[in-house]
């Protein structure tokens, strides 16, 4: 889960549907791709994300932010299909050996394990011959226990964000802290607190819940079984790990084999595949530790992705791939996502990292000022520097 997990405020999605307005605007443009290189040409491969493809939205799901219609999700792969070049992981991977990518290469990816990637997105895929990655926590497979995130929303929206409160004061530490929406507890509590904690927070949510968990994740459903793992892989789907039980990797230090080697091991004796990628839960580059990239590196991974909706250009490195999260089918909403707001997200950063270069803040008692609000990080998303080469045209 990318911004998935993190729903927006109202104020924020109001400027962020305004900004997209404003830059969708220029699709309307002739010429329009043109014009958005002007912003920064130097953007190879796309790469957008998708999680849940479904018309309703559940208690399980609704205020996560990350579902997308069936239609909607029809009409951004015809959107993909008609003006960029879908390629697949191994395509991707070839490039970085000198290979090089077709022009304007777009990579479709999934992340966590829904079902509905199975029964809806992957046949819709293989109708528009679009190859994708799916990035599965095994802990949910068969629907044995609800990924936290869906029990976090499924308490939230039936016995509201006072039960999650009860919950986190449980938690050795945070007695006196509160949260206000579903964003906050995915932003600011669950990073911050280690495995065993998040253990206790979850135990809490269940008794305060007063339900069987197992009973509550085979009511939703949402999650894949092991032969659907084993049945998508046959709609050219790369198989990738998200960690088991999708955890907020920063938290990991320098014990993975729980959440990372028991994840990659489940998946490819279950799909009977190999698994040559990761997916950072929730995408943040703040959960990519440089303890985490060497553990992956040494352990034969060949890719790396993010969610931090920002460009890959042609010096972005194979394991700090960005991603894009879309859950829109508008063309014109399309076309600002995937081109134009990523470009500004690079903008940003120059001017915030100038403005820091020439003003160093110092211990002063004054509130640092964002000089840049017109591009603040709630409006266009968060992202980070992502150093070294991804050859492939624009």
């Amino acid at each position: 889960m990318s911004m998935h997990a993190s729903a927006t405020t109202p104020q924020v999605g109001s400027r962020r549907t305004a900004l997209n307005a404003a830059a969708g605007a220029l699709w309307h443009v002739p010429g329009s791709f043109k014009f958005a290189r002007v912003l920064g040409p130097q953007y190879s491969l796309r790469c957008v994300v998708f999680h849940d493809v479904s018309d309703v939205e559940s208690v399980f799901t609704k205020g996560l932010g990350g579902t997308i219609t069936r239609k909607n999700f029809e009409a951004a792969l015809k959107f993909l299909t008609k003006h960029y070049t879908p390629v697949s992981l191994q395509d991707v991977l070839a490039s970085f050996d000198g290979q090089g990518l077709p022009p304007r290469p777009v990579l479709v990816t999934f992340d966590d394990a829904y079902a509905s990637v199975c029964e809806v997105a992957a046949p819709l895929c293989s109708k528009f011959r679009v190859p994708a990655v799916f990035f599965v926590n095994a802990a949910s497979l068969d629907n044995r226990q609800l990924a936290l995130d869906n029990l976090v929303c499924y308490v939230a929206n039936t016995f509201g964000v006072e039960t999650i409160n009860a919950a986190i004061h449980t938690v050795n530490g945070c007695e006196d802290c509160e949260v206000r929406t579903l964003a906050e507890v995915f932003a600011r509590f669950l990073p911050g607190i280690s495995l065993s904690a998040r253990r206790v927070f979850r135990d809490s949510l269940v008794q305060l819940a007063r339900v069987s968990e197992s009973d509550l994740a085979a009511e939703a459903n949402l999650h894949l079984t092991s032969q659907q793992l084993r049945q998508v892989t046959a709609f050219d789907f790369d198989i990738g790990d998200h960690t088991y039980t999708h955890v907020n990797c920063r938290v990991l230090t320098d014990d993975f084999a729980e959440e990372i080697d028991q994840n990659r091991a489940i998946l490819e004796l279950v799909s009977g595949k190999k698994v040559r990628s990761f997916s950072v839960p929730y995408g943040s580059s703040s959960d990519l530790t440089g303890s985490l990239l060497s553990h992956l590196q040494k352990s034969g991974y060949e890719a790396i992705f993010l969610a931090e909706g920002r460009a890959n250009s042609v010096h972005t490195d194979q394991f700090r791939l960005n991603r894009i999260s879309i859950n829109t089918g508008s063309d014109s909403a399309l076309f600002s996502e995937i081109e134009v707001l990523p470009r500004l997200r690079a903008i940003r950063n120059v001017l915030l990292a100038t403005t820091n270069s020439a003003h160093p803040w110092r211990d002063s008692g004054l509130k640092k000022v964002n000089r840049t609000n017109w591009l603040s990080r709630e409006d266009i998303g968060t992202d980070a520097a992502a150093p070294s080469r991804n050859p492939g045209p624009e």
